[in-house]
């Protein structure tokens, strides 16, 4: 499948979280759209915003906080000015390019690339957690293990 790089900015908030729970907005196009997280130490996280690339850059880009600050205050008014700290840039990679409709998952065995043992999964996002007892089944199935 084709190579695109979808970058994700994350925030991280100072101070207690107002948290207990995972909130998830409605999602823009691409991606979930900034959402809160929360680590095993309590601590919140916002992301991830979207910005598509051709190369792969970590560089964290602060300016991008403005669009943060709207973005969560539609689900929590009492952010304060200055709570967002910089937080890391993930990448994951996308086998459809920006614009066009979310791709589902690719399974590749032998019959795709002609080697015995070996089984490519792609585009396995965020729903492949939930897909995962699936998908093993499914590699298990084209190995010859089950």
């Amino acid at each position: 499948p084709g190579e695109y790089f979808a970058r994700g900015h994350y925030f991280t908030l100072s101070g207690a979280s107002p948290f207990q729970r995972l909130i998830y907005p409605v999602p823009a196009p691409g991606a979930l759209g900034i959402h809160v997280t929360l680590d095993l130490a309590g601590r919140v996280r916002f992301g991830p915003d979207i910005s598509w690339s051709s190369e792969l850059s970590y560089a964290f880009d602060e300016t991008r906080a403005a669009t943060f600050y709207r973005a969560i205050r539609r689900y929590y008014p009492g952010l304060a000015e200055g709570a967002l700290e910089p937080g890391y840039v993930g990448i994951r990679p996308k086998i459809a390019p920006e614009g066009a409709p979310g791709a589902d998952f690719v399974v590749q065995g032998r019959e795709s690339h002609g080697l015995s043992g070996l089984v490519n999964l792609f585009g396995i996002e965020s729903p492949g957690l939930t897909a995962c007892l699936a998908l093993a089944n499914e590699v298990a199935v084209r190995l010859g293990l089950a």
